[in-house]
């Protein structure tokens, strides 16, 4: 990664959309949990960019605080 890269990289916490990875640090849960909930049907948050998993950052987090347990 050049100098460049890493400057014009955008912290996880400004983000719009996550990979499960990105979202697994962000959030403390796993990525098979992640994946898991993001396969439902009544999942909102899931983004899908042809077969790329992206999770919407804010509607994760609303998920998650309107949750009592996953």
């Amino acid at each position: 990664m050049t100098k460049q890269e890493k400057d014009n990289r955008v912290p996880l916490w400004e983000r719009m959309n996550l990979t499960l990875e990105e979202a697994a640090a962000y959030t403390g849960i796993g990525t098979d949990k992640l994946r898991e909930l993001s396969n439902r049907e009544s999942c909102d948050f899931v983004l899908w960019v042809g077969t790329k998993r992206l999770l919407k950052r804010k509607q994760l987090e609303e998920f998650l605080i309107k949750s009592f347990s996953i």
